[in-house]
């Protein structure tokens, strides 16, 4: 028998990896890939992109701004996506931006930062070149799609236009086990004969998405994708993943500062008068007392002690290497200048 040395092997398989993200023409066989990768590198703003690559992460604002210097720029950046902002929260923003100009004493901006955008990109940079997620229990499509109908309805506990949801779910089913070769060939999208997912694909590696947000991707990938013509469908599709694969914020909210309310729980004790007797009573002899839920919290705690990890250890150095910033961010109020270094000195000099 002949038997061979897998490291060789294992260390190409590394290098044709890296050097498939570093190359995107080695990748992008399909015309439509690569002309969608020729439209990032053109509308990418050269400016950012340097800002982006020589940016130092400092840690997080709150739960959707992260800290990041560059120089002598101190910048919030949105890891999510936040095309616009809302004036109620912007005094709140401002406010939490003068205390950081207390601390560093140094120039400041505020940044808006698309993680979408860098799961967008990184969806054409891998095309067909994936690494894997097996999921331990595959996933039915109809109850994903049903179970994303109903977060949309107002009243998700509601029963009303059940049938309509199973039939729109039965529709969508069909349709991408009709597509399944392709999302599997070209996204890594594994959708079998019975319509389960069973697989998705790595997108940064040691990154996993937030699987809570499975039904509403397979929603996106029934509804919102063009089939008819190869580049928007290829573009949709990375768009779905790109959104998917965000760095959303864990759906149990963040149990530190005032957010610890949300984990409290209540407690019922007995009237120490009828101890030992049986109660027949509707409620009138029980207490009240509010406790935290301790369990729960070390649950959402671990989610966002994880968020922050991927968002510093994965995120923040994929993005100082793969990102290329649109042109659009610099234009459309996504980085907007706060103070300067020199006037905040002319400001100390006065007090």
């Amino acid at each position: 028998m002949l038997l061979v040395d897998p490291f060789p092997v294992v260390l190409f398989c590394v290098m044709s990896s890296v050097r498939q993200r570093r190359n995107p023409n080695e990748t992008a066989d399909l015309t439509s890939i690569q002309e969608l990768i020729d439209d990032i590198d053109c509308n990418c703003h050269s400016g950012l992109q340097e800002i982006v690559r020589q940016c130092t992460y400092i840690g997080m604002a709150d739960d959707v701004f992260a800290l990041l210097q560059h120089k002598t720029h101190l910048y919030l950046a949105n890891v999510v996506n936040l095309r616009y902002l809302l004036f109620s929260n912007l005094f709140l923003f401002l406010s939490k931006l003068l205390l950081i100009l207390m601390a560093f004493v140094i120039m400041e901006f505020f940044v808006c930062f698309y993680s979408k955008e860098l799961m967008y990109q990184q969806v054409l940079q891998r095309f067909a070149h994936f690494n894997a997620i097996q999921l331990s229990d595959p996933a039915p499509l109809p109850e994903l799609i049903v179970l994303a109908l109903k977060e949309e309805d107002l009243d998700p506990e509601s029963s009303e236009n059940d049938d309509l949801k199973e039939k729109i779910a039965e529709m969508n089913t069909e349709l991408l086990k009709q597509k399944a070769e392709m999302l599997e060939e070209y996204f890594c999208i594994k959708i079998d004969t019975h319509g389960n997912l069973s697989r998705l694909p790595v997108i940064l590696d040691q990154y996993t998405p937030d699987m809570d947000h499975v039904p509403e991707f397979v929603l996106c990938l029934g509804n919102d994708v063009d089939w008819e013509e190869e580049k928007s469908c290829f573009q949709s599709i990375a768009a779905a993943l790109g959104n998917f694969y965000a760095l959303h914020p864990p759906l149990m909210p963040n149990p530190s500062g005032e957010g610890l309310v949300n984990y409290k729980k209540r407690k019922a004790f007995t009237n120490t008068e009828n101890e030992g007797e049986p109660s027949n009573s509707t409620g009138d002899d029980v207490e009240m007392e509010d406790e935290i839920d301790h369990e729960l919290v070390s649950e959402a705690e671990a989610a966002w002690a994880q968020r922050e990890w991927s968002i510093q250890h994965v995120l923040f150095p994929a993005m100082r290497l793969f990102l290329k910033p649109p042109t659009s961010m610099a234009t459309n109020g996504t980085f907007v200048q706060v103070a300067t270094l020199e006037k905040l000195y002319k400001i100390f000099e006065r007090c």
